[in-house]
């Protein structure tokens, strides 16, 4: 069972995006606009709906990408500060 830990490091795009996009538009996201992360890292990549009630997260697990998707019944997302040090937005798993 693949599972999301405290182990892992968790990176969030700034922006916001359309919630139809799959594996392949999250990666060319990551490729373009996260330029000194590798979606092959196996870090996790969080990726928001405008609203904030729906997360898709990608992840590569060695063989291939997975691709999670959370919507909230009720609520949405708090979203964490920019961390100037590192210039990504860096959460960790407690904040999921």
């Amino acid at each position: 069972m693949y599972s999301l830990t405290s182990a892992n490091r968790y990176y969030l795009y700034q922006g916001f995006v359309r919630m139809n996009l799959g594996i392949d538009g999250l990666f060319k996201i990551i490729r373009s606009e996260m330029k000194d992360l590798s979606p092959v890292s196996g870090d996790i990549f969080l990726f928001f709906g405008k609203n904030r009630q729906s997360v898709k997260i990608l992840r590569w697990d060695g063989d291939g990408f997975l691709l999670y998707y959370k919507r909230l019944e009720g609520g949405s997302f708090e979203l964490p500060t920019f961390n100037p040090n590192t210039g990504n937005y860096e959460i960790s798993y407690q904040v999921l």
